[in-house]
């Protein structure tokens, strides 16, 4: 749900009026009730004031397309007695271009022009439907509404391509929708005939039978007459006449097409075979290939096989056993539930060849995991089990894939004279003893993709799990390999491990127990080296153990035993990484921050963005660093501490410091567009790419995702020792201090403070007491915060800084109407006023009718209040980021409530929290809410007053807090 206007993306603001927007759009020209709106916004209950909520979505949408300079182009939105009307010529609306060109290519002769228009009409789809909108009934039947529309379409082109012969195009379309849409059989049905005019019958059969095994798992049903036609069509081998199924069957009763044969009757469809099939006899055996030992045909009973056909077993099943190469189980395995499902569904899903992918940083247990399912699915594969270490993170050279398929050919029978010396003849044996055999193989320890291609049986019915530190992509590119991530163990997971490892049950202190849980990072390797240490030493207890692993310095060295340990694990990953990548890591290392982006990368490795992108990939790869959310990666505590013994910058906080307030600058930049809340940047700041923030919206954003970032980077900044850095990053951070208040802020924020004083800045003096006192003011503690920004004014005009002076006076009125000082309040306001007007500020207008308005109320003057107040919202500067509508609006309906007006002034509330709901300003919101609360208890009794006050209490609790 998008709007584009002349300058870019508009933004829209919350899904609400997203929601609105789009139930106008979807009525286009038709009046819309505020009931219909209602209905569309809110699925249960609407709220009682729904009816203002939808007003305020309404006026502010009015705003956007007109700031958008939409209204040039006849968009408007209008309101109809009790409804509302959006007004616009329908080829702006992209669903309406879409039925157009759907409709003229229908019109077309050629079937080359109506496939281009119905790319075209497709091209406009820029995801599902309606996306970024409430999930209503009413948004959800309009969305699945238009999703049918373009799935017939899809439908509609795949036929056009038919008709044009090109059915590779027409496989391509439809199979990545028949993927989305599994049951949706007309899809199908379009997929296996496009299949089989491209002369893929098999996959065609296949994609029949797939289907329907999940029609018969998941719905439990059999297939519909559409897919069984097509089905039947292309066993009797149906002419490829790349026409509708219809005309084909005209033309075989007609006896037209290319062959003269006569038509036969369409066969019903064809089922897989069961269990209980008769006995048959082989055809014939192949030739064994050259050298090999004489394989005995497969002539005996058929048995049902892993895609449902009847296939054949090896006669003499017994003698045909291999050797089980599978080593002995892990001992004390613990947890691991949903990777063993996922691995378990990784093989069972499969319909070809099952291959699955166990995939983890060093030490995290996969060779146990995979070690422990073998050992429990073995039963299901009677005819052995084949287990090759690969050597691919060892320490020396990787395992040679003929040395490997030597030895499963010998497991396997095979003469040691007859084993070729080649890689692919050895391969192309190997591949034709397994095919008709019902086997288990473990690859262990895979360094990439081309090791592990060799290895591979290539028939359904041989299982292969793989297992590796890097990802293998190319594994699961080529040969669909299902990937199971395996990562550390969660905290109660590595507890119970730690325990069973040390098997002393009587010094089990749990809390110890689960420091050196956290300490070994969920490691099971380092967990079991802990157990190790501790089992050696009966004389200690598991606190002492833990409090010998807190000392950083050490830990790595304390997780070893003789030749196994952490920092061993690791080095093997760390030797096989390109320089550049090793760089990286030990530079990540070193930063303060806990995770990064590819700018902060480049920036402390001191490479380009494009470098740090590449670099991050690889090491997730290798499973080095983890990619927690989308372009986001952390680094273990183990791997940081062994990183950081690499050659990397000495100076990599310092570097960081620095791109934090290059980002803070563009941030900034961004979201105040007037300049007077810039802070220069220090002289020797070095240079670096940052973060482009298209709008005030993506810096906004920016903000509320690096919160531990910011936290952390300013105590770096102090704890470089350098003060002028240090002040000018607190500085820089108000936006966030507003937006997301919390008093985690207020130590950095303190030591800052300290720092500008030491530099002797006024301006950092300045900004950092009206920064705290911000901080204060929103968080409820408004007698500390009247300190800071009292002592703020001074050196804010010596720094030459009034307009942010006059802000603060405003603070200071608002926080002295709070401790019921209303003299005091009005005198700031008047300061306030003097100020913005002798430094010709933009809001001096706003200030002195907010100011009017005041002395209005005092006087009980009613009537000059409310209009004044009006005045004052009309005069919001229109690029103001300081929130001052939402201010002037509460602080107009407390000044109601204190003159006894209370209905008036829960209208005046009510407005406020739309408007801080609409900015996103949580804090102000709860702050709102409790006002609301006070109203409400004069008006509708304790009750109701304390349903607003526990809100508010909710909101404040879920507002993120960095220093818990």
């Amino acid at each position: 749900m998008t709007v584009a206007g002349g300058s870019g993306t508009v933004p829209l603001g919350p899904a609400k009026r997203r929601s609105l927007l789009a139930a106008l759009l979807l009525r286009a020209g038709t009046p819309v009730s505020v009931d219909a709106l209602t209905d569309a916004l809110w699925d249960d209950e609407p709220p009682v004031h729904a009816r203002t909520v939808i007003q305020g979505h309404v006026s502010r949408l009015r705003a956007l397309l007109v700031e958008a300079g939409l209204d040039a182009y006849g968009v408007e939105l209008a309101t109809q007695g009790g409804a509302y009307a959006l007004q616009f010529p329908e080829t702006l609306l992209d669903v309406s271009r879409f039925e157009d060109l759907v409709k003229l290519a229908g019109q077309q002769r050629d079937p080359a022009d109506a496939s281009l228009m119905l790319q075209e009409a497709l091209a406009l789809w820029n995801g599902p439907a309606l996306t970024g909108t409430v999930p209503t009934g009413p948004m959800l039947a309009a969305a699945r509404g238009l999703e049918e529309s373009r799935l017939v379409t899809v439908e509609q082109l795949a036929e056009t391509y038919g008709r044009l012969g090109a059915h590779g195009q027409a496989v391509a379309l439809l199979r990545t929708e028949s993927v989305q849409h599994p049951f949706r059989e007309a899809l199908v049905a379009a997929l296996m005939r496009a299949l089989q005019r491209c002369g893929r019958q098999s996959e065609a059969l296949e994609c029949f039978h797939r289907t329907r095994e999940r029609l018969a798992e998941e719905m439990g049903v059999d297939p519909g007459k559409t897919l069984r036609r097509a089905y039947a069509e292309i066993l009797d081998g149906e002419p490829d006449t790349g026409s509708h199924p219809t005309l084909a069957a005209a033309m075989r009763a007609s006896g037209g097409g290319a062959s003269p044969k006569k038509a036969s009757p369409t066969r019903p469809p064809v089922y897989p075979a069961s269990a209980r099939e008769q006995e048959q006899p082989a055809a014939g055996a192949e030739p064994a290939p050259a050298g090999a030992t004489p394989v005995t045909p497969a002539v005996g009973r058929r048995s049902a096989g892993r895609n449902g056909w009847a296939q054949p077993s090896p006669q003499g099943a017994d003698e045909q056993r291999v050797q089980n190469l599978l080593p002995r189980a892990p001992r004390s395995f613990v947890g691991r539930e949903e990777q063993l499902a996922a691995l378990e569904a990784a093989v069972t899903d499969s319909p070809e060849g099952p291959i699955a992918l166990l995939a983890g940083p060093a030490g995290v247990g996969k060779t146990a995991l995979a070690l422990h399912w073998a050992h429990h699915a073995a039963e299901r594969h009677p005819q052995g089990t084949l287990f090759a270490d690969l050597r691919g993170f060892s320490g020396g050279e990787a395992a040679q894939p003929v040395c490997i398929l030597r030895d499963f050919l010998l497991a396997l029978g095979v003469q040691p004279q007859d084993v070729p010396g080649g890689t692919e003849a050895a391969a192309a044996l190997y591949r034709s003893l397994v095919a008709e055999r019902h086997l288990l193989v473990v690859l262990d320890n895979a360094r990439d993709s081309a090791q592990v291609r060799p290895l591979l049986p290539g028939t359904p019915h041989v299982t292969t799990v793989v297992t590796s530190r890097n990802r293998l992509d190319g594994l699961i590119a080529s040969d669909l390999a299902r990937p199971v991530p395996l990562g550390v163990l969660g905290e109660r997971d590595a507890a119970e491990l730690f325990v069973r490892a040390l098997g002393r049950t009587g010094d089990a202190d749990a809390a110890a127990v689960r420091q050196v849980a956290r300490l070994c990072d969920g490691l099971p390797l380092a967990l079991r080296i802990a157990a190790a240490r501790l089992s050696g030493r009966p004389q200690w207890s598991v606190a002492d153990l833990a409090a010998e692993l807190a000392d950083g310095q050490r830990r790595l060295a304390l997780l070893s035993a003789e030749d196994t340990g952490v920092a061993a694990a690791l080095r093997t990953s760390v030797d096989q990484l390109p320089n550049g990548d090793a760089w990286l890591l030990a530079s990540l290392a070193r930063a303060f921050t806990r995770d990064v982006d590819a700018y902060a990368a480049a920036a402390v490795a001191g490479t380009d963005v494009a470098g740090a992108h590449e670099g991050l990939d690889r090491l997730a790869a290798a499973h080095l660093i983890q990619e927690e959310s989308p372009g986001r990666y952390v680094l273990h505590d183990l791997v940081r501490l062994y990183a950081r013994s690499l050659d990397g910058p000495a100076d990599a906080d310092l570097r960081l410091v620095d791109h934090w307030l290059r980002a803070l600058d563009a941030a900034v930049h961004a979201i105040d567009t007037t300049g007077y809340r810039d802070c220069a940047l220090p002289a020797d700041c070095r240079p670096g790419p940052v973060r482009a923030f298209a709008d005030r919206d993506t810096a906004r954003g920016w903000f509320a995702a690096e919160q531990d970032g910011l936290l952390a980077a300013t105590a770096a900044a102090a704890g470089l020792g350098d003060d002028d850095r240090a002040w000018r990053l607190a500085v820089l951070i108000w936006p966030t201090v507003l937006w997301r208040p919390h008093l985690g802020w207020r130590a950095p924020l303190e030591r800052a403070l300290e720092a500008a004083g030491r530099a002797r800045s006024d301006e950092g003096v300045g900004r950092l007491h009206s920064t705290l006192g911000v901080l204060l003011v929103e968080t409820g503690h408004h007698e500390a915060a009247l300190g800071h920004l009292e002592r703020s004014l001074d050196p804010l005009h010596r720094a030459g800084l009034p307009e942010i002076a006059a802000q603060v006076l405003v603070l200071i009125g608002i926080a002295r109407i709070h401790i019921d000082d209303p003299e005091g309040a009005l005198r700031a306001q008047e300061a306030a006023v003097r100020t913005a007007r002798d430094s010709g500020h933009s809001t001096a207008a706003m200030l002195e009718h907010h100011h009017a308005a005041q002395l209005a109320l005092a006087d009980g003057d009613q009537a000059a209040a409310a209009e004044h107040a009006a005045h004052a919202l009309e005069s919001v500067p229109p690029d103001e980021t300081a929130g001052w509508r939402p201010l002037i609006w509460e602080s107009y309906g407390i000044a109601l409530h204190r003159a006894g007006l209370h209905h008036e002034a829960r209208a005046a509330l009510l407005t406020a929290l739309n408007v801080t709901k609409e900015e996103d300003l949580p804090a102000r919101t709860a702050g709102t809410l409790t006002q609301l609360g006070e109203v409400a208890s004069v008006l509708d009794g304790p009750e109701r007053g304390a349903d607003y006050r526990r809100l508010a209490e909710e909101l404040r609790r879920s507002i993120p807090d960095s220093s818990t």
